[in-house]
């Protein structure tokens, strides 16, 4: 287990709600998870799968405590500058290729080469592309990785969020920027020609764009459209991202704990490879990327020591930064311990004499979620051997 020290950091809330008894439902609160999307434009890397495998966890864990809803929408952040881009950049490049005969990696390098052009595309040609979006398109590339997508998410055991599904946001864009006005954190220069900005700077935060001068959204001001009218039914919003958007996200924290709801921010961090934390946009993803994990165990292991070990590698040893690099023997270690744990749980099957929620309840911090890398961890121990509605409920 790594980076046990830096748990306690791994969640910064904003604000703090009570805590119900474990196990009660009548008095379960509600959270919203809501986890940063991977854009469906390349291979999940290991550091995608880190980020997917915690928050799975975290959703199942915190189910058994609370009234708990995944968010997750591909459909919401297809507005965004890179996504729509890089869509017009196949179609003029290389028109109808058929990319049914296409495979993520084979998608993921026309991604490379369109972040290595570094075209800047007229606002006018991404238009129709956008506008098609909000009817509930999307283009023939990212359909075609996101049905990949949805086979191993299954061969992972990772809820599906509704990958394939047109999820639109509550809000349009208009709809959001009013919202931020009436809050008083919105300078909007539209009416000069002129771009929006989230104004936070009341909270010691510096003006950030949300929309261009020529109409183009960027990924926050989706994630706003998304968020912002969700955030007041729920008792805590939970974001869980990537570290390196953390400026972001402690703006979007800011503007959802206004409307209500306690807002915890859980920074995940990527994951070195060969000592180096890389982009998805550069490529270089050789044999460490989802299919080709899923292929290497498949031979040699369960589908549940598949599931289960991924989780306990991902999660427990990789822990919540950035310090530990990926290590595919220590990977295959901990498949073969998964193994073990799955028999043990099989053959001395426990009897506990607390219920699931109350042992997963004691694995909470200060908020209503489940800390999935003090949850995880615990597997670990010596003399820890866990029951098996747990690795059913949680981890398989």
């Amino acid at each position: 287990m790594s980076e046990a020290g830096t748990a306690t950091a791994a969640a910064t809330a904003v604000a703090t709600v009570p805590r119900p008894r474990p196990g009660t439902r009548s008095a379960r609160h509600r959270v919203l998870l809501a986890p940063v999307t991977v854009t469906p434009s390349k291979p999940l890397t290991p550091s995608h799968l880190k980020g997917l495998l915690w928050s799975d966890v975290m959703y199942r864990a915190t189910r058994q405590v609370a009234e708990v809803s995944l968010r997750y929408s591909h459909t919401t952040y297809h507005p965004s500058e890179q996504t729509l881009g890089f869509w017009e950049f196949l179609d003029r490049r290389y028109g109808d290729i058929g990319y049914a005969s296409l495979d993520e990696c084979g998608i993921g390098e026309l991604y490379v080469a369109f972040r290595a052009a570094g075209e800047t595309v007229p606002a006018a040609a991404l238009r129709p592309y956008a506008d098609a979006v909000e009817q509930g398109w999307t283009h023939p590339a990212a359909t075609r990785i996101l049905g990949i997508w949805t086979r191993q998410y299954e061969a992972l055991g990772l809820t599906d969020p509704g990958l394939l599904a047109h999820q639109p946001p509550g809000l349009g864009l208009t709809e959001m920027i009013d919202r931020l006005g009436a809050l008083g954190m919105c300078l909007d220069h539209r009416p000069l020609g002129g771009p929006v900005f989230l104004d936070l700077t009341r909270h010691g935060l510096p003006l950030r764009p949300l929309v261009g001068s020529d109409g183009r959204p960027n990924y926050l001001a989706c994630a706003l459209r998304e968020l912002m009218p969700l955030a007041a039914e729920y008792d805590e919003v939970v974001l869980l991202y990537d570290s390196q958007l953390d400026p972001d996200y402690q703006r979007l924290a800011r503007v959802l704990t206004a409307l209500g709801p306690c807002v915890v921010r859980v920074p995940v961090g990527r994951v070195p490879i060969d000592g180096t934390i890389r982009s998805a946009r550069e490529g270089g993803w050789r044999d460490h990327h989802a299919g080709a994990l899923l292929d290497a165990a498949g031979s040699g292991h369960s589908p549940a020591a598949v599931r289960l070990g991924r989780r306990l590698y991902f999660i427990a040893v990789l822990g919540p930064g950035h310090a530990e690099g990926y290590r595919p023997e220590l990977l295959r270690q901990y498949l073969g311990r998964a193994e073990r744990l799955i028999a043990a749980a099989h053959t001395d099957p426990q009897s506990p004499e607390r219920s699931l929620a109350e042992r997963v309840d004691g694995h909470k911090r200060a908020q209503l979620h489940v800390d999935p890398y003090r949850l995880t961890s615990s597997l670990l121990g010596r003399r820890h051997r866990p029951a098996g509605d747990l690795l059913t409920e949680v981890y398989l």
